[in-house]
């Protein structure tokens, strides 16, 4: 698992720079969870984007399986990008842990299109208490591992308001990611409002 979790963190540095924090959580029964962040000064205006560290260091296993493979399976960390800078986002460590988690914990299988719901909100003040996760390979390509593990996919999350979750869940999150394409949403913008739904 050490060594793949340092793969892992050499392919986020490469694309996404040095991190400028980090912070580690462990639960009860599972292993170590970290959470980097990165800041990225380039953009107009700051974008920083926080990354888990863990949840890679074993496959996801199908709940209904009957015995959990140790070596196949799906692995994923996750990615979440926010406007610097204009709400206190930080907050969403422990939230992002509690997440890359489920899969040891509930048995989750982590999959683009999936919604996952913390029942609170995602940092103090946010509109947002689930997030919808996306398809990987844009910001973070796929880590290859050694046969015979899958590769390693790096899942951005889009955070979603009540509204839009409650849409996602009759329509489908493509429904969903037309909605915010034909309105312009930010998805970056910790402080925006729920997409027009009607």
């Amino acid at each position: 698992m050490a060594d793949v979790l340092a793969l892992v963190e050499a392919r986020l540095r490469s694309a996404l720079g040095e991190p400028d924090a980090r912070a580690a959580v462990t639960f009860l029964g599972t292993d170590r969870m970290e959470v980097l962040r990165f800041v990225d000064h380039e953009a107009d205006s700051p974008v920083v984007r926080y990354a888990t560290l863990g949840m890679s260091g074993q496959p996801m296993t199908d709940p209904t399986a009957a015995l959990a493979d140790p070596v196949r399976g799906p692995r994923a960390e996750l990615v979440l990008t926010v406007r610097g800078g204009v709400a206190d986002t930080d907050k969403v460590l422990r939230t992002l842990a509690v997440l890359a988690v489920s899969p040891q914990v509930e048995g989750l299988v982590v999959v683009p299109g999936a919604s996952l719901d913390v029942g609170e909100p995602l940092w103090p003040g946010a509109q947002f208490s689930s997030v919808l996760v996306a398809e990987p390979g844009g910001l973070v390509e796929d880590l290859e591992l050694p046969e015979p593990m899958e590769p390693v996919a790096f899942l951005p999350l889009l955070p979603m308001t009540s509204n839009e979750a409650a849409y996602k869940r009759v329509h489908g999150a493509a429904a969903l990611q037309e909605r915010w394409l034909a309105h312009g949403t930010d998805l970056r913008d910790p402080g925006r409002r729920s997409v027009p739904l009607d």
